[in-house]
């Protein structure tokens, strides 16, 4: 069954290739309409995005790979050496509890006696949306459903968006560091978590392109072992939520390395930015494309919580 589903996700990467290879790229604005950016929409959405959070930069990519829509020197974005601490599964286990004297511990045996106080939180516990507790993964989250709108719930359970602006203020402090890494030069800012200096732990090139056949912003993963070493494709997907390995989440060359990198498809999202517009439209706040990338990378997390490209910022329920 899954290399079936491999099969069909080939046969419809090759179509839309085909497609947006001889289909003329909109320079109309869909935005509010449909949650889809053009090229330039996309261009002054990074530009907020590196602005605001600098562990973002624009990259090149390689210079037989660069597309015409968009400047030569800012192809696509990306942020380089995120933490990754823990995997998925261990959010089914794991309950984050604080002693008498103040230390955090994490108990999460079955038939535990922290268990008997807490009831432990599965995956899915973990990524919906309401009610979070003091054991709930910091961020926004969803629900961990078929795919991001499946559930006739799914529009209700957005985030509220409406102060997103007022946490984007220009006195936010980003984290800086250097080194080198995947597609790119070594003249770069990295992300660093508060603890990365003491702990070995995965890390992650997160890079962001524009789908030319979708019209939305599409997330790219490639990941590196405690020993600096690439992960397989097999390890990457232990940071990825299950109910998304092999549906949403694919391998596929880079648009501008070429080099084979665990994605994140972007069939869902221009109807979840969508849902995101109407809310703003609802409570009277004009939507602006010029923050689509930070709607973006909140919902994203949901797909790969412990990968913790968003320390940044967090926007409440």
């Amino acid at each position: 069954m899954e290399s079936l589903s491999i099969a069909k996700h080939r046969m419809g990467d090759a179509f839309r290739h085909a497609v947006s290879a001889i289909t003329t790229v909109s320079s109309e604005s869909k935005f509010i309409e449909s949650g889809t950016l053009t090229p330039q929409e996309f261009l002054e959405a990074g530009e907020q995005l590196t602005f605001k959070f600098p562990t973002w930069q624009w990259a090149s990519g390689d210079a037989s790979k660069r597309s015409t829509y968009l400047p030569q020197e800012k192809q696509y974005l990306i942020t380089r050496n995120v933490p990754c601490k823990d995997r998925v599964r261990a959010l089914d286990t794991a309950v984050q509890r604080e002693s008498e004297d103040g230390w955090m511990t994490l108990e999460g045996a079955p038939g535990s006696s922290a268990v008997a106080d807490e009831e432990l939180k599965d995956v899915d516990d973990l990524a919906g949306a309401g009610g979070a507790s003091s054991s709930q993964p910091k961020g926004i989250v969803f629900d961990a459903e078929e795919d991001f709108i499946s559930s006739p719930k799914a529009a209700s359970k957005l985030p509220d968006f409406s102060d997103l602006d007022a946490q984007l203020a220009e006195d936010d402090v980003p984290a800086f560091g250097g080194g080198g890494g995947y597609g790119g030069n070594d003249n770069y800012i990295v992300a660093e978590a508060p603890d990365s200096g003491t702990l070995k732990m995965r890390t992650y090139d997160v890079s962001i392109t524009y789908d030319t056949y979708y019209l939305t912003p599409r997330l790219w993963l490639f990941g590196y072992s405690e020993a600096g070493e690439p992960l397989t494709p097999e390890e990457v997907y232990e940071d990825v939520l299950s109910d998304y390995v092999a549906k949403t989440v694919t391998i596929d060359p880079h648009p501008h390395t070429g080099t084979p990198t665990v994605s994140i498809h972007p069939c869902k999202h221009a109807q979840v930015m969508k849902n995101v517009i109407q809310d703003w439209i609802a409570a009277g706040i004009e939507p602006r494309h010029d923050l689509a990338l930070f709607v973006f990378l909140k919902f994203i997390s949901s797909v790969v919580p412990t990968i913790q490209y968003d320390f940044t910022m967090e926007i409440e329920w």
